[in-house]
């Protein structure tokens, strides 16, 4: 699997710094990049790195690779292993450290120049990719190794990486007729085009929206902390005076659950979920529209009948129809429960004197109330005991208790903003394991969501553990004037998911790139985030972290039991508009005749199809959809589901043995933290568990089931 084939797929996960105003200090612009970086731990010297940088770094980068591949495919030496599979996994080194920099900062802190730049790259980018998938002199070395390799004494992970490359070549076309090809080649760049795109006009409409309150009785019911934020992102604005609230997640979703004003509710979260279909010139509706149609054409041409089909050959699910019953099994448990959720902020709204149905920008208000009533817990009483320093410091407590890790802040080192931190990462022994960057806050530049990928992957190169770069992006509460970042619960618990993808990274131990970290199918990712989110409201580990912002004082039992208490609470309607967009997700790459899909009215279609209520909408809808337009889990998005049955039967195992067994844990690194996509997967897991997963658990964590 060729490391430049990700570039595509890594534009929403992978970040860096905009320092244009660094200078070249006389240097050759580009050669920033041209040698492993003299820094402490190899971290890119984002203080030395300006945009005139990129453009030269790129081209030079796919240059030297083109070379570095046609010297391997021209070998008059016979095929080895050596010569040819490590000899690809050593390339293009140049072409991935500017990579990974450039689509940093395009994700995490971009520009116009950025943006642009990153159009102009994409056809040049898809073209090297395709001269290296369609070498035919290249696939021919790869084939004679891959039919002789059961003679070969080649270990577990050296075949598995030698058949992922003989398949990745088959998968991108290599045994097409030339007139296949040459219409393969148009297609490749017409995609990574259009998702640049989508997520281009995205990320406009995100930042291009904002409701402004000048009314301070338009406030009513929203908490100190959520006005004194408004406030200052007026200020930020030049609307001093005013009250400025957005479409970052942290801006919309307090208004949301607070927020007295029904109609300014309504507008808001309207702007939120019409982003990319308001008929501008941001609008996705016929970039949609395109790509699936050459997605379908792509499969088709692949020899399969979706684009489904096509994605899913590589993953758990294996087929569609496995994605399919996942879904629809689940599915039957969580409708009945959304709807007897609605019902309930019916009876609510009734008892207020309210004569309407509650609709879909009411859901968070009233589930606000009602979760007040039932558990008598209120996020403006736990939101104080979730500093975010102070959850950051939690989770890398949890890895210290699990895997005897331990991090140090590094002082004085390149970041590429200045709200990001560094640590160094240090394993039980004292050795170094990895860097780790930690950014959380939203920004105009930056992409919404939260997400963890690297500067630098691990692998071993002439003997030599190269370790690590890894990093977190979020966009949690921000600090005010008068108050920290303050943490609601779902923002406690992605970051302890987005640090469990970083474990992930960081403990990575294989030798070869290409499976190394978290380069696995999209539902094995998930199993090491989403299994880190049990330990982030389990009483003993709350006690560790949770800690008053004012008076240190320790979260009280009470308090731990309200939490746990409501644990369940509302979770019909949390996975109902999860299973609707996985089902979206697949409704659309599962389509096997191109033409003209009408976007709002297909996906009407396929939420009427399974019944999905008015008061509820599909967590994605279609066109801010980022995950299956613009990133990599083109249906793929099942996946979290998929990996929350592995999760919860994971952590079974450290229900029954403790939650910070270290035995349990050290089973868990050896066999699947560390161990990357060295192996098949299920192999994997069942190393640590015994046993293939019972999906009961996933049932259990959800209240379906008692």
């Amino acid at each position: 699997m060729r490391k430049i084939l990700f570039i595509s797929l890594a534009v929403m996960t992978l970040f860096a710094c905009n320092n244009a105003n660094s200078g070249k200090q006389g240097r050759e612009p580009g050669s920033i990049f041209y040698a492993e970086y003299d820094t402490p731990f190899g971290m890119p010297p984002f203080n030395r790195i300006s945009f005139e940088d990129y453009k030269p770094a790129f081209l030079k980068g796919m240059e030297e690779e083109a070379k570095e591949i046609k010297a391997i495919a021209d070998n008059p030496e016979s095929p080895t292993f050596e010569n040819t599979i490590v000899a690809m996994e050593n390339s293009g080194r140049l072409l991935a450290r500017v990579s990974r920099v450039f689509y940093g900062l395009k994700s995490a802190e971009t520009n116009d120049s950025i943006q642009a730049l990153a159009v102009e790259l994409s056809p040049l980018l898809s073209e090297h990719s395709d001269n290296i998938n369609l070498n035919e002199e290249l696939f021919n070395r790869i084939k004679t190794l891959h039919d002789a390799a059961a003679g070969m004494n080649l270990n577990t992970e050296q075949y598995r990486v030698l058949d992922n490359y003989y398949k990745n070549f088959v998968r991108s076309g290599i045994l097409l007729g030339e007139t296949e090809k040459a219409r393969l080649r148009e297609i490749n760049k017409e995609l990574s085009s259009l998702t640049l795109l989508f997520g281009v006009n995205l990320l406009n409409e995100t930042n291009d929206y904002q409701l402004v309150i000048d009314n301070e009785d338009d406030l009513a019911g929203l908490p100190d902390g959520v006005v004194s934020a408004a406030a200052e992102a007026a200020r930020a604005a030049g609307k001093e005076g005013k009250w400025v609230f957005g479409l970052q997640k942290p801006s919309w979703l307090p208004f949301l659950q607070y927020s007295e004003k029904r109609g300014l509710r309504e507008k808001l979260y309207k702007a939120m979920y019409m982003r990319g279909d308001n008929d501008n010139e941001n609008d996705n509706k016929q970039i949609i529209n395109d790509i699936v149609n050459l997605r379908i054409e792509k499969a088709q041409m692949l020899g399969y009948k979706t684009h489904a089909d096509f994605i899913l050959e590589e993953s758990m699910a294996k087929t569609p129809e496995n994605v399919y019953k996942l879904l629809n099994q689940v599915w039957e448990y969580a409708l009945p429960q959304a709807k007897k959720e609605a019902a309930e902020l019916q009876k609510l709204i009734t008892a207020e004197g309210g004569n309407f149905k509650p609709e879909s920008w009411d859901w968070w208000y009233y589930t606000e109330k009602l979760r007040r009533q039932k558990y008598a817990l209120n996020e403006e009483d736990t939101k104080p005991y979730f500093k975010m320093e102070n959850v950051r410091e939690g989770v890398f407590e949890v890895a210290n208790r699990l895997y005897g890790l331990s991090f140090r802040k590094l002082e004085n080192v390149p970041v590429y903003h200045p709200e990001v931190e560094a640590y160094e990462v240090l394993d039980a022994d004292g050795s170094h394991l990895a860097v780790f960057y930690t950014d959380y806050f939203p920004r105009g530049g930056k992409n919404a969501g939260a997400w963890m990928s690297s500067f630098r992957g691990q692998q071993v190169v002439d003997g030599e553990n190269i370790r690590p770069l890894i990093y977190n992006v979020g966009n949690f509460t921000r600090p005010t004037g008068t108050t920290p970042s303050l943490l609601t619960l779902d923002e406690v618990e992605t970051l302890f998911h987005e640090f469990g993808h970083a474990l992930h990274g960081m403990l990575s131990d294989v030798t070869y790139a290409s499976v190394a970290g978290t380069s696995v199918p999209r539902d094995f990712v998930e199993l090491p985030s989403q299994v880190l989110e049990h330990w982030a409201f389990h009483p003993e580990v709350l006690k560790l972290y949770a800690k008053h912002y004012q008076t240190g004082e320790v979260i009280p039992d009470e308090l731990i039991a309200k939490i746990d208490a409501a644990a369940k609470f509302n979770m019909g309607f949390t996975t109902t508009e999860f299973v609707a967009a996985a089902l979206l997700d697949m409704d659309y790459h599962t389509q096997s005749k191109a033409g003209t899909f009408d976007v709002r009215a297909f996906e009407k279609q396929s939420m009427n199809k399974i019944g999905l209520i008015n008061e509820i909408i599909p967590r994605y809808r279609s066109t801010y959809f980022s995950h299956i337009f613009s990133g990599g889990y083109s249906a793929g998005y099942y996946a979290y589901l998929w990996a929350e049955v592995l999760d919860a039967d994971a952590f079974q195992a450290f229900v029954e043995n403790g939650v910070f067994d270290k035995a349990t844990a050290a089973k868990f690194r050896d066999n699947v933290l560390s161990k990357g996509n060295s192996d098949d997967p299920m192999d994997l897991y069942k190393r640590f568990r015994g046993a293939e997963p019972n999906p009961i658990y996933l049932l259990k964590n959800r209240g379906f089931i008692e």
